[in-house]
Protein backbone atom coordinates (compact mmCIF):
# COMPACT_ATOMS: atom_id res chain seq x y z
CA UNK A 1 0.00 0.00 0.00
CA UNK A 2 2.81 2.42 0.80
CA UNK A 3 4.32 1.91 -2.66
CA UNK A 4 0.98 2.57 -4.36
CA UNK A 5 0.56 5.72 -2.28
CA UNK A 6 4.09 6.79 -3.23
CA UNK A 7 3.28 6.37 -6.93
CA UNK A 8 0.35 8.74 -6.52
CA UNK A 9 2.63 11.24 -4.78
CA UNK A 10 5.14 11.02 -7.63
CA UNK A 11 2.28 11.52 -10.11
CA UNK A 12 1.41 14.79 -8.42
CA UNK A 13 5.02 15.98 -8.33
CA UNK A 14 6.08 14.98 -11.85
CA UNK A 15 2.97 14.53 -13.98
CA UNK A 16 0.27 16.87 -12.70
CA UNK A 17 1.77 20.12 -14.01
CA UNK A 18 2.15 22.93 -14.62
CA UNK A 19 5.33 21.30 -15.95
CA UNK A 20 5.36 17.64 -16.87
CA UNK A 21 8.31 15.26 -16.80
CA UNK A 22 7.79 13.54 -20.14
CA UNK A 23 10.16 10.68 -19.31
CA UNK A 24 8.25 9.94 -16.12
CA UNK A 25 4.92 10.22 -17.90
CA UNK A 26 6.00 7.73 -20.59
CA UNK A 27 7.30 5.21 -18.07
CA UNK A 28 4.27 5.62 -15.84
CA UNK A 29 1.83 5.18 -18.72
CA UNK A 30 3.54 1.93 -19.72
CA UNK A 31 3.89 0.53 -16.20
CA UNK A 32 2.00 -2.56 -15.11
CA UNK A 33 1.32 -2.22 -11.38
CA UNK A 34 0.94 -5.45 -9.42
CA UNK A 35 0.40 -4.69 -5.75
CA UNK A 36 0.69 -6.93 -2.70
CA UNK A 37 -1.63 -6.21 0.22
CA UNK A 38 0.12 -6.63 3.58
CA UNK A 39 -1.15 -9.10 6.16
CA UNK A 40 1.73 -8.57 8.57
CA UNK A 41 3.66 -5.41 9.47
CA UNK A 42 7.32 -4.71 10.05
CA UNK A 43 8.49 -3.04 13.23
CA UNK A 44 9.17 0.21 11.36
CA UNK A 45 5.85 0.35 9.45
CA UNK A 46 3.37 3.16 10.21
CA UNK A 47 1.20 3.46 7.09
CA UNK A 48 -1.92 3.42 9.30
CA UNK A 49 -0.76 6.74 10.81
CA UNK A 50 -0.43 8.29 7.37
CA UNK A 51 -3.76 7.02 6.04
CA UNK A 52 -2.13 5.02 3.25
CA UNK A 53 -2.69 1.38 4.22
CA UNK A 54 -2.53 -1.46 4.81
CA UNK A 55 -5.61 -1.73 2.55
CA UNK A 56 -4.97 -1.10 -1.14
CA UNK A 57 -8.01 0.58 -2.67
CA UNK A 58 -6.80 2.12 -5.95
CA UNK A 59 -3.85 2.75 -8.25
CA UNK A 60 -3.14 -0.85 -9.30
CA UNK A 61 -3.76 -3.27 -12.16
CA UNK A 62 -3.71 -6.39 -10.00
CA UNK A 63 -3.62 -6.75 -6.22
CA UNK A 64 -2.53 -9.93 -4.46
CA UNK A 65 -3.13 -10.90 -0.85
CA UNK A 66 -1.14 -13.79 0.60
CA UNK A 67 -2.98 -16.58 2.40
CA UNK A 68 -1.65 -19.77 3.97
CA UNK A 69 -2.41 -21.79 0.84
CA UNK A 70 -1.83 -19.24 -1.94
CA UNK A 71 -2.96 -15.78 -3.02
CA UNK A 72 -6.18 -14.05 -3.84
CA UNK A 73 -6.14 -11.80 -6.90
CA UNK A 74 -8.30 -8.82 -7.74
CA UNK A 75 -8.25 -6.57 -10.82
CA UNK A 76 -8.22 -2.79 -10.58
CA UNK A 77 -8.06 -1.91 -14.28
CA UNK A 78 -8.98 -3.23 -17.71
CA UNK A 79 -5.42 -4.50 -18.07
CA UNK A 80 -5.83 -6.34 -14.77
CA UNK A 81 -9.04 -7.91 -16.00
CA UNK A 82 -7.29 -9.05 -19.17
CA UNK A 83 -4.53 -10.67 -17.13
CA UNK A 84 -7.04 -12.46 -14.91
CA UNK A 85 -8.81 -13.79 -17.97
CA UNK A 86 -5.51 -15.19 -19.25
CA UNK A 87 -4.54 -16.69 -15.88
CA UNK A 88 -7.99 -18.20 -15.28
CA UNK A 89 -7.54 -18.58 -11.50
CA UNK A 90 -10.04 -20.43 -9.35
CA UNK A 91 -12.84 -18.18 -8.04
CA UNK A 92 -12.23 -17.02 -4.47
CA UNK A 93 -14.62 -18.43 -1.87
CA UNK A 94 -16.24 -16.59 1.01
CA UNK A 95 -13.64 -18.18 3.28
CA UNK A 96 -10.87 -16.73 1.12
CA UNK A 97 -12.44 -13.28 1.27
CA UNK A 98 -12.87 -13.56 5.02
CA UNK A 99 -9.23 -14.59 5.40
CA UNK A 100 -8.12 -11.55 3.38
CA UNK A 101 -10.19 -9.23 5.54
CA UNK A 102 -8.89 -10.83 8.71
CA UNK A 103 -5.26 -10.71 7.55
CA UNK A 104 -5.37 -7.02 6.65
CA UNK A 105 -7.19 -6.23 9.91
CA UNK A 106 -4.51 -8.09 11.86
CA UNK A 107 -1.83 -6.10 10.05
CA UNK A 108 -3.58 -2.85 10.95
CA UNK A 109 -3.92 -3.92 14.58
CA UNK A 110 -0.23 -4.80 14.69
CA UNK A 111 0.75 -1.33 13.43
CA UNK A 112 -1.67 0.37 15.78
CA UNK A 113 0.13 -1.31 18.68
CA UNK A 114 3.51 0.07 17.51
CA UNK A 115 4.84 3.64 17.66
CA UNK A 116 3.17 5.84 15.07
CA UNK A 117 2.87 9.47 13.99
CA UNK A 118 0.22 11.91 15.22
CA UNK A 119 -0.52 13.13 11.71
CA UNK A 120 -3.53 15.36 12.43
CA UNK A 121 -2.31 18.97 12.40
CA UNK A 122 1.33 17.87 12.09
CA UNK A 123 2.11 20.37 9.33
CA UNK A 124 1.20 23.34 11.52
CA UNK A 125 2.98 21.93 14.54
CA UNK A 126 6.22 21.37 12.63
CA UNK A 127 6.25 24.85 11.11
CA UNK A 128 5.63 26.29 14.57
CA UNK A 129 8.72 24.49 15.92
CA UNK A 130 11.40 25.59 13.45
CA UNK A 131 13.60 26.68 16.36
CA UNK A 132 13.16 23.59 18.52
CA UNK A 133 16.56 22.64 20.08
CA UNK A 134 15.91 19.02 19.11
CA UNK A 135 17.00 19.90 15.56
CA UNK A 136 20.53 20.39 16.91
CA UNK A 137 20.38 17.18 18.92
CA UNK A 138 19.31 15.03 15.99
CA UNK A 139 21.89 16.70 13.73
CA UNK A 140 24.62 15.65 16.17
CA UNK A 141 23.59 12.03 15.58
CA UNK A 142 22.86 12.31 11.86
CA UNK A 143 25.70 11.36 9.50
CA UNK A 144 24.13 13.18 6.51
CA UNK A 145 24.68 9.92 4.62
CA UNK A 146 21.43 10.50 2.65
CA UNK A 147 20.29 6.89 3.16
CA UNK A 148 16.85 8.06 4.26
CA UNK A 149 16.24 10.06 1.10
CA UNK A 150 17.73 7.43 -1.20
CA UNK A 151 15.32 4.73 0.03
CA UNK A 152 12.29 7.03 0.37
CA UNK A 153 9.74 6.18 -2.36
CA UNK A 154 8.49 9.78 -2.61
CA UNK A 155 11.76 11.75 -2.73
CA UNK A 156 12.14 13.09 -6.28
CA UNK A 157 15.07 15.53 -6.09
CA UNK A 158 17.65 15.37 -8.86
CA UNK A 159 20.70 17.25 -10.08
CA UNK A 160 21.77 17.86 -13.65
CA UNK A 161 25.26 16.85 -14.70
CA UNK A 162 27.03 17.32 -18.01
CA UNK A 163 30.03 15.43 -19.33
CA UNK A 164 31.81 16.21 -22.59
CA UNK A 165 34.67 14.64 -24.50
CA UNK A 166 38.06 16.31 -24.73
CA UNK A 167 37.34 18.32 -27.87
CA UNK A 168 33.85 19.30 -26.74
CA UNK A 169 32.18 17.75 -29.79
CA UNK A 170 29.92 15.48 -27.75
CA UNK A 171 28.14 16.30 -24.51
CA UNK A 172 25.96 14.07 -22.40
CA UNK A 173 23.54 15.75 -20.00
CA UNK A 174 21.84 13.56 -17.45
CA UNK A 175 19.76 13.85 -14.32
CA UNK A 176 20.93 12.01 -11.24
CA UNK A 177 19.21 11.33 -7.94
CA UNK A 178 20.18 13.90 -5.35
CA UNK A 179 19.44 14.50 -1.69
CA UNK A 180 18.78 17.58 0.43
CA UNK A 181 21.25 16.07 2.93
CA UNK A 182 24.14 16.57 0.52
CA UNK A 183 26.30 19.53 1.46
CA UNK A 184 26.10 21.32 -1.90
CA UNK A 185 22.37 20.75 -2.47
CA UNK A 186 21.52 24.37 -1.51
CA UNK A 187 24.82 25.89 -2.64
CA UNK A 188 24.86 28.94 -4.89
CA UNK A 189 27.66 31.17 -6.15
CA UNK A 190 27.37 33.44 -3.11
CA UNK A 191 27.35 30.70 -0.46
CA UNK A 192 25.17 27.94 0.96
CA UNK A 193 21.65 28.45 2.26
CA UNK A 194 21.81 25.29 4.43
CA UNK A 195 25.41 24.92 5.55
CA UNK A 196 24.65 23.10 8.80
CA UNK A 197 23.48 19.51 9.22
CA UNK A 198 20.62 20.67 11.43
CA UNK A 199 19.42 22.91 8.57
CA UNK A 200 19.41 19.99 6.17
CA UNK A 201 17.63 17.60 8.55
CA UNK A 202 15.02 20.26 9.30
CA UNK A 203 14.52 20.88 5.57
CA UNK A 204 13.91 17.18 4.91
CA UNK A 205 11.53 16.61 7.82
CA UNK A 206 9.51 19.82 7.39
CA UNK A 207 9.20 19.30 3.65
CA UNK A 208 8.16 15.68 3.97
CA UNK A 209 5.56 16.21 6.69
CA UNK A 210 4.54 19.88 6.36
CA UNK A 211 5.21 21.96 3.26
CA UNK A 212 4.50 19.03 0.93
CA UNK A 213 0.81 19.54 1.81
CA UNK A 214 0.84 23.04 0.33
CA UNK A 215 2.76 21.98 -2.76
CA UNK A 216 0.97 18.76 -3.65
CA UNK A 217 -2.09 18.44 -1.41
CA UNK A 218 -0.81 15.42 0.53
CA UNK A 219 1.83 14.44 3.03
CA UNK A 220 5.16 13.52 1.51
CA UNK A 221 5.39 10.50 3.81
CA UNK A 222 3.55 7.23 3.14
CA UNK A 223 4.57 5.47 6.35
CA UNK A 224 6.81 2.83 4.76
CA UNK A 225 9.41 3.20 7.54
CA UNK A 226 12.39 2.69 5.24
CA UNK A 227 14.10 5.84 6.53
CA UNK A 228 14.10 4.23 9.99
CA UNK A 229 15.23 0.82 8.74
CA UNK A 230 18.15 2.17 6.71
CA UNK A 231 19.43 4.81 9.16
CA UNK A 232 22.88 3.58 10.30
CA UNK A 233 22.62 5.45 13.62
CA UNK A 234 19.04 4.43 14.40
CA UNK A 235 17.25 7.78 14.05
CA UNK A 236 13.52 7.04 14.19
CA UNK A 237 11.43 9.66 12.45
CA UNK A 238 8.43 8.72 14.59
CA UNK A 239 10.36 9.55 17.76
CA UNK A 240 11.77 12.79 16.36
CA UNK A 241 8.32 14.02 15.32
CA UNK A 242 6.87 13.20 18.73
CA UNK A 243 9.59 15.27 20.43
CA UNK A 244 9.87 18.15 17.94
CA UNK A 245 6.15 18.59 17.19
CA UNK A 246 4.00 16.88 19.82
CA UNK A 247 0.23 17.47 19.66
CA UNK A 248 -0.90 20.76 21.15
CA UNK A 249 -2.37 20.54 24.62
CA UNK A 250 -5.13 22.79 23.37
CA UNK A 251 -5.73 22.92 19.65
CA UNK A 252 -5.10 26.47 18.37
CA UNK A 253 -7.45 28.12 15.93
CA UNK A 254 -6.17 27.08 12.48
CA UNK A 255 -4.82 29.91 10.36
CA UNK A 256 -4.87 27.91 7.13
CA UNK A 257 -6.39 24.46 6.91
CA UNK A 258 -3.52 21.97 6.75
CA UNK A 259 -5.22 18.93 8.25
CA UNK A 260 -3.84 15.53 7.39
CA UNK A 261 -5.34 13.95 4.32
CA UNK A 262 -4.73 10.27 3.66
CA UNK A 263 -3.69 9.48 0.12
CA UNK A 264 -6.37 6.86 -0.10
CA UNK A 265 -8.97 9.62 0.25
CA UNK A 266 -7.67 11.54 -2.76
CA UNK A 267 -8.67 10.93 -6.37
CA UNK A 268 -6.42 8.66 -8.37
CA UNK A 269 -4.34 10.47 -10.96
CA UNK A 270 -4.72 8.76 -14.28
CA UNK A 271 -1.55 8.89 -16.33
CA UNK A 272 -1.28 10.15 -19.00
CA UNK A 273 -4.84 11.56 -18.86
CA UNK A 274 -3.78 14.03 -16.16
CA UNK A 275 -1.19 15.64 -18.38
CA UNK A 276 -3.03 16.10 -21.66
CA UNK A 277 -3.20 19.87 -21.10
CA UNK A 278 -0.08 21.58 -22.47
CA UNK A 279 2.22 23.20 -19.88
CA UNK A 280 1.32 26.78 -19.07
CA UNK A 281 4.89 27.99 -19.36
CA UNK A 282 7.74 27.30 -21.74
CA UNK A 283 9.74 24.27 -20.63
CA UNK A 284 11.72 23.32 -23.76
CA UNK A 285 15.16 24.63 -24.64
CA UNK A 286 15.51 26.67 -27.83
CA UNK A 287 18.66 27.78 -29.62
CA UNK A 288 19.78 31.37 -29.10
CA UNK A 289 22.69 33.08 -30.86
CA UNK A 290 24.99 35.62 -29.20
CA UNK A 291 24.73 39.00 -30.93
CA UNK A 292 27.10 41.03 -28.78
CA UNK A 293 29.03 40.98 -25.50
CA UNK A 294 29.58 44.13 -23.42
CA UNK A 295 31.74 44.45 -20.31
CA UNK A 296 29.96 46.05 -17.35
CA UNK A 297 32.71 45.47 -14.74
CA UNK A 298 35.89 43.42 -14.61
CA UNK A 299 33.89 40.21 -14.00
CA UNK A 300 30.36 41.05 -15.21
CA UNK A 301 29.19 41.14 -18.83
CA UNK A 302 25.93 41.73 -20.68
CA UNK A 303 25.22 39.33 -23.53
CA UNK A 304 22.57 39.96 -26.17
CA UNK A 305 20.94 36.80 -27.51
CA UNK A 306 18.76 36.39 -30.58
CA UNK A 307 16.45 33.43 -29.74
CA UNK A 308 15.07 31.14 -32.42
CA UNK A 309 11.68 31.26 -30.66
CA UNK A 310 10.04 34.66 -30.12
CA UNK A 311 8.27 33.25 -27.04
CA UNK A 312 11.41 34.07 -25.06
CA UNK A 313 10.91 37.73 -25.91
CA UNK A 314 7.71 37.70 -23.86
CA UNK A 315 9.79 37.72 -20.67
CA UNK A 316 8.33 40.05 -18.05
CA UNK A 317 10.43 42.15 -15.64
CA UNK A 318 11.82 39.86 -12.96
CA UNK A 319 11.56 36.60 -14.89
CA UNK A 320 14.59 34.44 -15.72
CA UNK A 321 15.81 31.89 -18.23
CA UNK A 322 17.87 28.71 -17.92
CA UNK A 323 21.05 28.87 -19.99
CA UNK A 324 22.47 25.55 -21.16
CA UNK A 325 26.00 25.25 -22.55
CA UNK A 326 27.72 22.03 -23.62
CA UNK A 327 29.66 20.51 -20.74
CA UNK A 328 28.01 22.57 -17.97
CA UNK A 329 24.93 22.32 -15.81
CA UNK A 330 22.17 24.81 -16.74
CA UNK A 331 22.37 28.31 -15.27
CA UNK A 332 19.43 30.39 -14.02
CA UNK A 333 19.99 33.97 -15.25
CA UNK A 334 17.63 36.90 -14.78
CA UNK A 335 16.54 38.76 -17.90
CA UNK A 336 18.06 42.24 -17.80
CA UNK A 337 16.29 43.61 -20.88
CA UNK A 338 14.15 42.66 -23.87
CA UNK A 339 14.60 44.99 -26.83
CA UNK A 340 14.97 44.99 -30.61
CA UNK A 341 14.23 41.27 -30.92
CA UNK A 342 17.00 40.36 -28.46
CA UNK A 343 17.11 39.01 -24.94
CA UNK A 344 19.73 40.64 -22.71
CA UNK A 345 21.37 38.70 -19.89
CA UNK A 346 23.83 40.26 -17.44
CA UNK A 347 26.12 37.57 -16.03
CA UNK A 348 28.80 37.73 -13.35
CA UNK A 349 31.65 35.21 -13.69
CA UNK A 350 31.41 33.43 -10.34
CA UNK A 351 32.14 29.82 -11.34
CA UNK A 352 33.14 27.59 -14.22
CA UNK A 353 29.76 27.75 -15.99
CA UNK A 354 29.36 31.52 -15.70
CA UNK A 355 32.99 32.05 -16.74
CA UNK A 356 32.30 30.00 -19.85
CA UNK A 357 29.14 32.01 -20.50
CA UNK A 358 30.82 35.43 -20.35
CA UNK A 359 33.61 34.11 -22.61
CA UNK A 360 31.12 33.44 -25.43
CA UNK A 361 31.73 35.37 -28.63
CA UNK A 362 29.21 36.75 -31.15
CA UNK A 363 27.88 33.89 -33.25
CA UNK A 364 28.10 31.34 -30.45
CA UNK A 365 24.94 29.42 -29.64
CA UNK A 366 23.42 28.22 -26.36
CA UNK A 367 20.15 26.68 -25.26
CA UNK A 368 17.64 28.90 -23.46
CA UNK A 369 14.55 27.74 -21.56
CA UNK A 370 11.98 30.31 -20.54
CA UNK A 371 10.72 32.77 -19.70
CA UNK A 372 10.34 31.24 -16.26
CA UNK A 373 9.10 32.23 -12.84
CA UNK A 374 6.96 35.02 -11.48
CA UNK A 375 8.22 38.53 -12.09
CA UNK A 376 7.78 41.93 -10.48
CA UNK A 377 4.10 42.87 -9.95
CA UNK A 378 3.97 45.84 -12.28
CA UNK A 379 0.20 46.03 -11.90
CA UNK A 380 0.66 46.77 -8.19
CA UNK A 381 2.77 49.80 -9.11
CA UNK A 382 0.15 51.51 -11.30
CA UNK A 383 -0.52 55.07 -10.14
CA UNK A 384 1.87 54.63 -7.22
CA UNK A 385 5.34 55.83 -6.37
CA UNK A 386 7.94 53.10 -6.86
CA UNK A 387 11.04 52.52 -4.73
CA UNK A 388 13.66 50.30 -6.41
CA UNK A 389 16.50 49.09 -4.18
CA UNK A 390 19.34 47.09 -5.75
CA UNK A 391 22.55 45.63 -4.42
CA UNK A 392 25.39 44.77 -6.82
CA UNK A 393 24.28 42.63 -9.72
CA UNK A 394 20.76 42.78 -8.24
CA UNK A 395 20.26 45.81 -10.48
CA UNK A 396 20.12 43.48 -13.53
CA UNK A 397 16.65 41.95 -12.89
CA UNK A 398 15.40 45.43 -11.90
CA UNK A 399 16.53 47.16 -15.10
CA UNK A 400 13.44 45.92 -17.02
CA UNK A 401 11.31 47.57 -14.32
CA UNK A 402 13.02 50.89 -14.97
CA UNK A 403 12.58 50.39 -18.72
CA UNK A 404 8.85 49.77 -18.21
CA UNK A 405 8.40 52.80 -15.95
CA UNK A 406 10.23 55.09 -18.38
CA UNK A 407 8.23 53.67 -21.29
CA UNK A 408 4.88 54.61 -19.69
CA UNK A 409 5.62 57.43 -17.22
CA UNK A 410 2.00 58.57 -17.11
CA UNK A 411 0.92 55.23 -15.57
CA UNK A 412 3.25 55.40 -12.56
CA UNK A 413 4.21 57.88 -9.89
CA UNK A 414 7.69 59.02 -8.90
CA UNK A 415 10.58 56.56 -9.06
CA UNK A 416 13.44 56.35 -6.58
CA UNK A 417 16.40 54.07 -7.37
CA UNK A 418 18.68 53.31 -4.41
CA UNK A 419 21.71 51.42 -5.68
CA UNK A 420 24.54 49.97 -3.61
CA UNK A 421 27.72 48.26 -4.80
CA UNK A 422 30.91 46.95 -3.23
CA UNK A 423 33.16 49.53 -4.93
CA UNK A 424 32.70 52.22 -7.58
CA UNK A 425 34.19 49.80 -10.13
CA UNK A 426 31.50 47.20 -9.36
CA UNK A 427 28.58 49.40 -10.44
CA UNK A 428 26.55 48.25 -13.44
CA UNK A 429 25.18 50.25 -16.36
CA UNK A 430 27.17 53.42 -15.67
CA UNK A 431 25.98 55.23 -18.79
CA UNK A 432 22.36 54.35 -18.09
CA UNK A 433 22.53 55.61 -14.50
CA UNK A 434 23.18 59.10 -15.90
CA UNK A 435 20.47 58.77 -18.55
CA UNK A 436 17.97 57.65 -15.89
CA UNK A 437 18.75 60.78 -13.89
CA UNK A 438 18.26 62.89 -16.99
CA UNK A 439 14.86 61.22 -17.51
CA UNK A 440 13.67 62.40 -14.09
CA UNK A 441 14.42 59.35 -11.92
CA UNK A 442 15.90 60.07 -8.51
CA UNK A 443 19.04 57.91 -8.44
CA UNK A 444 20.97 57.45 -5.21
CA UNK A 445 24.27 55.58 -5.23
CA UNK A 446 26.43 54.28 -2.39
CA UNK A 447 29.42 51.92 -2.20
CA UNK A 448 30.81 49.79 0.61
CA UNK A 449 34.34 51.08 0.19
CA UNK A 450 36.15 53.49 -2.13
CA UNK A 451 39.31 55.45 -2.71
CA UNK A 452 39.71 59.23 -2.79
CA UNK A 453 38.54 59.37 -6.41
CA UNK A 454 34.97 58.51 -5.33
CA UNK A 455 33.03 61.63 -4.38
CA UNK A 456 29.78 59.88 -3.58
CA UNK A 457 28.47 58.23 -0.40
CA UNK A 458 30.25 55.35 1.31
CA UNK A 459 28.27 52.93 3.46
CA UNK A 460 25.36 50.53 3.09
CA UNK A 461 22.40 50.93 0.76
CA UNK A 462 19.91 51.40 3.60
CA UNK A 463 21.53 54.78 4.32
CA UNK A 464 19.94 56.01 1.08
CA UNK A 465 16.55 55.38 2.71
CA UNK A 466 17.29 57.20 5.97
CA UNK A 467 14.82 59.93 6.88
CA UNK A 468 12.51 58.90 4.07
CA UNK A 469 8.79 58.82 4.76
CA UNK A 470 6.51 56.97 2.37
CA UNK A 471 3.46 57.04 4.63
CA UNK A 472 0.33 58.12 2.84
CA UNK A 473 1.90 57.73 -0.58
CA UNK A 474 1.09 53.99 -0.93
CA UNK A 475 4.52 53.39 -2.48
CA UNK A 476 5.54 49.97 -3.77
CA UNK A 477 9.10 48.75 -3.14
CA UNK A 478 11.04 46.28 -5.32
CA UNK A 479 14.25 44.89 -3.81
CA UNK A 480 16.97 42.64 -5.22
CA UNK A 481 20.42 41.81 -3.92
CA UNK A 482 22.18 39.58 -1.40
CA UNK A 483 19.72 38.16 1.11
CA UNK A 484 21.19 39.94 4.14
CA UNK A 485 21.10 43.21 2.24
CA UNK A 486 17.42 42.59 1.44
CA UNK A 487 16.65 41.86 5.08
CA UNK A 488 18.16 45.16 6.18
CA UNK A 489 16.43 46.99 3.32
CA UNK A 490 13.02 45.56 4.21
CA UNK A 491 13.49 46.75 7.79
CA UNK A 492 14.37 50.25 6.56
CA UNK A 493 11.39 50.33 4.18
CA UNK A 494 9.05 49.24 6.97
CA UNK A 495 10.38 52.08 9.12
CA UNK A 496 9.76 54.42 6.18
CA UNK A 497 6.11 53.39 6.13
CA UNK A 498 5.82 50.73 3.40
CA UNK A 499 3.84 47.68 4.46
CA UNK A 500 5.05 44.11 4.01
CA UNK A 501 2.37 43.54 1.36
CA UNK A 502 3.85 46.30 -0.78
CA UNK A 503 7.49 45.22 -0.46
CA UNK A 504 8.62 42.65 -3.02
CA UNK A 505 11.92 40.79 -3.02
CA UNK A 506 13.60 38.52 -5.57
CA UNK A 507 14.86 35.38 -3.82
CA UNK A 508 17.85 33.31 -4.87
CA UNK A 509 18.13 29.55 -4.47
CA UNK A 510 19.96 26.71 -6.22
CA UNK A 511 18.11 25.88 -9.45
CA UNK A 512 18.89 22.96 -11.72
CA UNK A 513 15.68 22.74 -13.73
CA UNK A 514 13.85 26.07 -13.48
CA UNK A 515 10.46 24.34 -13.68
CA UNK A 516 9.90 22.95 -10.18
CA UNK A 517 10.81 19.29 -10.61
CA UNK A 518 14.42 19.04 -9.36
CA UNK A 519 13.59 20.08 -5.78
CA UNK A 520 16.69 22.20 -5.16
CA UNK A 521 15.06 25.60 -4.76
CA UNK A 522 12.83 24.75 -1.80
CA UNK A 523 11.95 27.71 0.40
CA UNK A 524 9.42 26.46 2.92
CA UNK A 525 6.25 25.68 0.93
CA UNK A 526 7.59 27.38 -2.20
CA UNK A 527 9.64 26.35 -5.19
CA UNK A 528 11.50 29.58 -5.88
CA UNK A 529 11.80 28.86 -9.61
CA UNK A 530 8.10 28.13 -10.02
CA UNK A 531 6.39 30.23 -7.33
CA UNK A 532 8.91 33.09 -7.45
CA UNK A 533 11.57 34.29 -7.68
CA UNK A 534 9.61 37.42 -6.76
CA UNK A 535 7.61 37.27 -3.53
CA UNK A 536 5.98 39.83 -1.30
CA UNK A 537 7.51 39.95 2.17
CA UNK A 538 4.04 39.26 3.59
CA UNK A 539 3.82 36.11 1.47
CA UNK A 540 7.12 34.80 2.82
CA UNK A 541 6.17 35.60 6.40
CA UNK A 542 8.54 34.34 9.08
CA UNK A 543 10.55 32.37 6.52
CA UNK A 544 12.08 35.57 5.15
CA UNK A 545 15.51 36.01 6.68
CA UNK A 546 15.36 32.82 8.75
CA UNK A 547 18.75 31.11 8.81
CA UNK A 548 19.01 27.70 7.22
CA UNK A 549 15.69 27.72 5.34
Amino acid sequence: ACEIAALLVQDRALAAGPFVDDDYRARRANALVIAVQCVRAGATCFCTSMGTGPEITSGYDLVLTELDDGFTLSAGSQEGVRLLEQLQPEPATEDHSAAVTAGVAACRAQMDSQPGVAAEGLAERLMDRLDNPRWIDVADRCLACANCTMVCPTCFCTSVGSVSDLDGATTITERRWDSCFNGDFAKVAGGNFRPRRQDRYRQWLTHKFATWHEQFGTSGCVGCGRCITWCPVGIDVREELSVIAPPYEEAPAPAVAQSHVGLAELPVISVPASVTTPPERHSDYVIATVQSVSAETVDTFTLRFRPADDALLAAQPGQFVMVEQPGFSPLPISVSRVADGDLWLTIRAAGAATQAAVALQPGAQVGLRGPLGRGWPMDRALDRDVVVVAGGIGLAPLRPVIDALLGQPDRFGDLLLAYGARTPADRLYLGELDSWRAAGIEVGEIVDRAGPEWLGQVGVVTQLLDRRDFRGRQAVALVCGPERMMQATVSALRTAGITRRRIFVSMERHMDCGVGICGHCQLGPFFVCRDGPVFSVAELGDLFGREGI
